[in-house]
C-alpha cells in the first residue's frame, strides 16, 4: 500500500496515559474515571453528529471529564485542569515512531485522520516526538461531523488524490474500523487489549495487536 492513514486517540496515542500520570492524586478509582471519561467522550461525538449539534472534540473531552468526575465522586476533582492539560500531551505507544519512520523510508505516505482538533493533534504530535513523520494531519473539525460519517474518511482521499481502496486505515477502535471498511478503505484493527470482535458484516482486512505488524 502507498497510503497509510492512522486514527490518533487509542491508536497512536494512549488515551489513558493522562489519568495514569495523575493516578496517585486522583485516588483508588482513577482507572474507573479514565474508562468513563473515554467512553463518554466517544458517545458525545456520536450524539453530536446524529443530532446535528456539533461541538469540537476538545469540548467533548472536557464535558466527558466533568461527567466522569460526577460519576466517580471519590476522585479528587482538584486534578481536573491537570488532566485536561495532560490530554494535550498524551504518551504515544512504544512502536509508533519506528513504524512511521519505516513506512516513510519505504516510500509510503502517512497521515492522521482524527476527531481531534488541529490544536490537539499538533500538541500531541510534538510532545510525542512524532513531528515530521506525517504527510498530512487531517481533523474532522472542518466538517463539523465526527467519524463514522463517510465524509470524514473522504478527507484522506482528498488529501492524496487517491481512491479508498488505495488506503490502509489503522485504528484501535472497532467502530472506526467498521465505518472505514464500509467507506472502502483496507482496514487494520489494532486490537491492543484483546477485545472480542463485533460488526462481522464490516470486518477488517487484518487484526493485529500493535502497529509493528505493518512493517514486519
Amino acid at each position: 500500500m502507498k497510503f497509510y492513514a492512522f486514527d490518533a486517540y487509542g491508536t497512536l496515542f494512549d488515551v489513558h496515559s493522562a489519568v495514569r500520570r495523575h493516578a496517585e492524586r486522583l485516588g483508588p478509582d482513577a482507572a474507573r474515571l479514565s474508562e468513563i471519561w473515554r467512553n463518554k467522550q466517544l458517545e458525545y461525538t456520536w450524539i453530536r453528529t446524529m443530532s446535528g449539534t456539533y461541538v469540537d472534540f476538545w469540548t467533548c473531552t472536557e464535558q466527558a471529564l466533568d461527567f466522569a468526575f460526577a460519576a466517580v465522586p471519590s476522585a479528587n476533582k482538584a486534578v481536573r485542569d491537570d488532566l485536561m492539560d495532560a490530554y494535550m500531551e498524551l504518551d504515544c505507544y512504544d512502536e509508533v515512531a519506528s513504524v512511521l519512520k519505516n513506512l516513510r523510508e519505504s516510500g509510503a505516505k502517512t497521515s492522521i485522520l482524527s476527531n481531534g482538533t488541529d490544536t490537539m493533534l499538533d500538541a500531541a504530535i510534538v510532545s510525542a516526538g512524532l513531528d515530521g513523520l506525517f504527510d498530512a494531519v487531517l481533523s474532522v473539525d472542518k466538517l463539523g461531523q465526527y467519524k463514522t460519517v463517510g465524509a470524514t474518511y473522504q478527507l484522506v482521499c482528498n488529501a492524496f488524490s487517491c481512491l479508498p481502496e488505495d488506503v490502509s486505515f489503522q485504528s484501535s477502535n472497532r467502530w472506526d474500523i467498521a465505518g472505514a471498511t464500509r467507506f472502502g478503505f483496507r482496514t487494520i484493527w489494532v486490537n491492543r487489549t484483546g477485545q472480542p470482535d463485533e460488526y462481522p458484516d464490516m470486518a477488517p482486512a487484518k487484526i493485529v495487536s500493535d502497529l509493528s505488524a505493518l512493517t514486519e
